[in-house]
């Protein structure tokens, strides 16, 4: 299926993206990125907006350590895996601080967040704010128009008061420089997107081009949030409408059903099901699209695959030789016999950026995932470093007998190595072809799920379970795990880790992780329901801990995220040291720290820093927003 229609609409993104969206938030200078460049005077000048925000949405999925990986690596499935350098975000209390950098490819994403946040809302509190500067024909044009520009902004948001906290809300247009920012209630910014979700809901289009938001995006968008506020009847009937509209691909349906060693897993992730119009699992999806001028790669092998091309003791071969290679065109006759010499186009060139733990690769595929066409047990659908061959065309012109077989773990190698190389992942989900005539391949253009109705499934089983309804959340989730393969649950196997287990299994490289297990925290300290992993509960007094500067509380008890993450992720559990840190979070880490200059540069005003980090000394009273928003009133 050729997608010309998009194209027009995907090079206008483009080209306002790389125009108007690469500025920081609250930076020394300029302040006055804030004053926009265009009145925006006609729906086009509205649409153009949102095609800036959409464009945003991509950037965090792709690209080389993709912000994607920051949220994956503050969790329970991942960890920063590039242990070859100084830098990277292993040792948080190091990593995690305002004063750090925070917004690099080489050290942590946390940064980016916050600057994208605000990049975007200024795009959408422009067209929010100036919605009735023209007359519009009818008022369903205007409403979806504004409906999609609180979508934009609460996807932003949600995703702040998850990761910061307490942040500045900015509710309408700044059209001169400001330094007077002060930090609101979360818990109130949650309100305000509630009431402009419920908007949205109702008023954006069902049948929005592909990319572009859409009712059940909004829907799904809106279930979260419920979700956040304890508001989960409302979140089950928004969900049981989308998944009505959005049923799961149950059969296979792409041009992969032809390839050996391919699954149904295969189909769904691939870049043909993501392209395909039939599929009516897809919600919401980035939209990059191959062979399009604009489109971005996404290097998801890069990020996901272990660094097999690294050299060091992670690859060579039992005798001491380099093992593997990118290039193989010396050996092109085996490979047109043996694809699999082909690493670097099998598998991708990784660099192990988004390492798994043992409980993403081992723990959760149990005895009734033994048939999932997700988990490790299916080796079509993963694959794991003892996989790959020794490809190195040196070997050949040597004569060493280990050149094809493959490789075995050397017996001394490092723990750096070890974290690196040596490790399995999913390649069904991370497997993305590159055009040919990119030499390493790293994960090349395509969209990317957001939102599909698997996720949907689950967010209604976690619902049911808030409300003690174990058999209805097991019904849920049952729907998702039989599509693949999977023994159901019954009521008495329903807790939040078995829920959590089920969201790992399905959306690996989709969620934010560290997003959903923070809300999850907050949810049970506001409700203060018992948590059956660990027989505790949680209160919203102290939820950073005690605070104090360089307090690295490391103690059971004060929040679920970190009891949840510390159980899960050996690395941080077991303080696993390679040459240049060891990994550790601390409690206070479930939030992460408002970067310093942000707060330097606001001058008259103050923004909160969070507890456990240098600066929550200088903390004052929290605005509150308001709950509806001035545009909807009429409506």
């Amino acid at each position: 299926m050729v997608l010309n229609r998009y194209k027009t609409k995907l090079l206008v993104c483009a080209a306002i993206s790389f125009l108007g969206c690469s500025d920081g938030w609250l930076e020394t200078k300029p302040l006055s990125i804030y004053t926009p460049e265009n009145s925006y005077v006609d729906a086009a000048g509205f649409e153009s907006a949102l095609g800036a925000c959409m464009r945003n949405i991509v950037s965090e999925f792709y690209g080389d350590a993709a912000p994607i990986v920051t949220e994956m690596v503050q969790s329970d499935i991942c960890v920063e895996g590039t242990t070859n350098k100084s830098g990277p975000q292993q040792d948080m209390d190091q990593a995690l601080l305002p004063s750090a950098d925070l917004s690099n490819m080489n050290t942590t994403r946390v940064g980016w967040f916050w600057e994208y946040t605000f990049n975007v809302v200024k795009y959408c509190n422009t067209v929010i704010s100036r919605i009735d500067d023209i007359e519009w024909k009818n008022p369903e044009d205007r409403n979806h128009i504004l409906g999609s520009a609180f979508f934009h902004r609460a996807y932003r948001y949600y995703r702040a008061v998850h990761q910061f906290g307490n942040v500045p809300f900015l509710d309408g247009e700044l059209t001169e420089p400001k330094t007077d920012f002060y930090s609101s209630d979360r818990w109130s910014i949650l309100e305000r997107l509630y009431s402009d979700m419920e908007f949205a809901y109702k008023w954006v289009r069902a049948d929005a081009e592909r990319g572009k938001v859409n009712k059940d995006a909004c829907g799904v968008l809106l279930m979260k949030i419920c979700m956040s506020l304890g508001k989960f009847d409302r979140a089950i009937e928004i969900g049981n409408e989308i998944v009505a509209n959005h049923p799961l691909m149950t059969e296979r349906f792409t041009s992969n059903k032809n390839k050996s060693r391919t699954n149904l897993m295969h189909d769904l992730h691939s870049v043909e099901a993501k392209l395909d119009m039939s599929n009516t699992e897809g919600i919401f999806y980035t939209s990059s699209y191959p062979d399009i001028v604009g489109s971005t790669r996404i290097y998801t092998m890069r990020c996901g695959v272990p660094s097999w091309n690294t050299g060091g003791q992670g690859t060579i071969t039992p005798d001491g030789k380099t093992g593997t290679a990118w290039n193989v065109s010396a050996i092109a006759d085996d490979v047109r016999e043996d694809p699999d010499l082909d690493i670097n186009r099998m598998y991708g060139r990784g660099t192990g950026k988004a390492r798994p733990t043992n409980y993403f690769q081992y723990e959760i595929w149990g005895e009734k995932e033994k048939n999932d066409l997700r988990g490790v047990h299916n080796r079509d659908s993963w694959r794991r470093t003892e996989d790959l061959k020794y490809n190195n065309p040196d070997l050949k012109k040597s004569g060493n007998p280990w050149y094809r077989k493959n490789l075995q773990k050397n017996v001394n190698i490092s723990v750096n190595d070890s974290i690196m190389c040596w490790f399995q992942w999913p390649h069904y989900k991370l497997f993305v072809p590159e055009k040919e005539s990119v030499t390493q391949w790293y994960g090349g253009e395509t969209p990317w799920y957001i939102y599909r109705s698997a996720e949907v499934y689950l967010m209604l089983g976690e619902c049911y379970y808030w409300k003690d309804q174990y058999a209805q959340a097991a019904e849920m989730l049952n729907i998702v795990r039989t599509r693949a393969g999977a023994d159901p649950l019954t009521a008495s196997d329903i807790n939040i880790g078995e829920i959590l287990n089920e969201r790992a299994r399905e959306l690996y490289y989709e969620e934010l992780r560290h997003v959903e297990l923070v809300r999850i925290a907050y949810t049970y300290a506001k409700l203060g329901k018992t948590c059956e992993v660990f027989n505790r509960t949680y209160s919203l007094d102290n939820f950073s801990g005690p605070g104090g500067t360089g307090a690295n509380v490391k103690e059971a008890g004060v929040n679920f995220w970190w009891d949840w993450v510390m159980a899960k992720n050996n690395f941080y559990r077991e303080h696993v040291t390679t040459s240049w840190y060891t990994y550790q979070i601390s409690v206070h880490h479930v939030l992460w720290p408002i970067p310093e200059n942000a707060i330097v540069s606001n001058v008259n005003g103050v923004i909160n820093q969070n507890i456990g980090y240098p600066g929550a000394e200088n903390n004052v009273e929290l605005l509150t927003v308001d709950p509806v928003s001035p545009q909807i009133e009429g409506y």
